[in-house]
């Protein structure tokens, strides 16, 4: 089978087109035009710097799959983002935010865990042929690698491949139903992001915590605030990409030390490049943030780091095909089934405590789309708390493995009742 030829191949072009879509949609948002401003009351800007380079990609214009935009931006761009995100941050602030963000994380966990074996069992009680799977294309074993995905990441859904042994054709099945299920969750996070009173009033929700760490660190911003020259520029530039490099650096030393002389240790994907190269940006940001270097703030670094983190949104839309479901629309319905599960179980959990949806929507995001996305949905809230969604997507890396083997598990009785 022939893979389908985009209409604009060559990812120089690719990158124009998305700036060109990122410029537009800033562009017009800023606009005081009466139809941009009751538009953009409607529709969040961050949804359509995500959903148009979908359309694209779903049309034939381009396409996420053969472009090399999405690793760049995930393996330079973003830990170059977090280090100038976190760079600035009040670290005390963020771990007075309590007990109860952890607690909405470990519940989207046990959403994912519990809600594949119901999906799975709620499907196939309607469209039996499902369970006609025999051997590695049991479709028990496939949903296993979602689940590691869902909960940990690429290198936990790895792990679930290799421990099931789904088939090669189940697998890009279960890939394109994780990719796109995920994609279209997350646009809806970033969609109520923009609007979380109304959950909050509803929950009863406490969230000054939050608004006290994003008070505080803007007017840390307002005291320091100046107008940068190329010098600082460059020296935010500087930082951010040094830190970047250092990390990569030390991830290709890390990462295959751990697995080639402690293989155990893949269970918590403590061999994951990926992971390490996440963590030492963060690790770097959070302690430049007791420095000199916390000034740069002043003259601009979040605002880069966000331009950053802006440009890895649209090569993540871009990886979306709207067009996909239409191949198979039933394993799809088990995946729809699956997150819908996962957000009613933070969402009770959330309503119980009191919790602000700030904590449910960042915490599933974590679960779900890990440390490449977490922090694009928490600074959909405000810039200054994307490291909470960074810490938070790195538990998720620890939970993944025993979550998603377990529900493999339970998954397996499902399907052979």
């Amino acid at each position: 089978m022939q893979e389908n030829v985009p209409l604009i191949a060559n990812d120089a072009v690719v990158f124009g087109l998305l700036m060109t879509i990122l410029a537009f949609v800033f562009a017009t948002s800023a606009s005081k035009k009466p139809f941009w401003t009751k538009f953009y009351r409607i529709v969040p800007s961050v949804l359509l710097c995500y959903f148009i380079p979908a359309v694209f990609n779903s049309l034939g214009i381009i396409s996420g799959e053969s472009s090399g935009l999405y690793k760049i931006a995930s393996r330079y761009m973003l830990p170059a983002s977090l280090v100038l995100l976190t760079v600035s941050i009040d670290l005390k602030g963020i771990l007075k935010l309590g007990p109860k963000a952890l607690i909405i994380f470990l519940a989207g966990t046990v959403g994912v865990m519990i809600g594949g074996p119901i999906a799975l069992f709620t499907v196939s009680r309607f469209f039996p042929d499902i369970l006609s799977g025999t051997g590695p294309d049991e479709l028990w074993r496939g949903l296993s690698t979602i689940a590691g995905s869902w909960i940990g990441g690429g290198a936990n859904q790895t792990a679930m491949l290799e421990v099931f042994g789904a088939s090669p054709a189940l697998f890009s099945q279960m890939i394109a139903v994780d990719v796109l299920v995920a994609n279209l969750w997350m646009a809806v996070l970033l969609y109520w992001a923009a609007k979380p009173e109304k959950i909050d009033r509803l929950f009863k929700a406490d969230s000054s915590a939050i608004m006290e760490l994003q008070e505080k660190v803007e007017k840390y911003r307002a005291g320091i605030m100046r107008m940068p020259n190329l010098s600082d520029t460059m020296v935010i530039l500087g930082v951010g990409f040094a830190i970047t490099g250092l990390s990569h650096w030390i991830a290709d030393i890390v990462a295959p030390f751990i697995g080639t002389n402690y293989p155990n240790l893949k269970q918590y994907s403590l061999d994951s490049t990926f992971f390490w190269i996440v963590v030492i940006a963060t690790t770097g940001g959070l302690l430049l943030s007791f420095t000199k270097a916390r000034e740069l703030e002043g003259v601009g670094a979040s605002r880069l780091g966000s331009v950053l983190l802006y440009i890895l949104v649209a090569t993540i839309g871009m990886q979306m095909d709207l067009g996909a479901v239409l191949d198979n629309p039933v394993f799809f319905l088990i995946g729809i089934i699956w997150i819908i599960i996962h957000m009613l179980t933070m969402l009770i959990v959330a309503y119980l405590i009191k919790a602000p949806f700030f904590y449910v929507a960042v915490g599933s995001q974590a679960n779900i789309g890990g440390a490449a996305s977490a922090p694009i949905v928490a600074s959909a809230f405000n810039p200054s708390l994307a490291p909470v969604g960074v810490l938070m997507a790195v538990l998720g890396y620890a939970a993944g493995t025993y979550g998603a083997y377990l529900s493999g598990l339970v998954m397996q009785w499902v399907y052979g009742m």
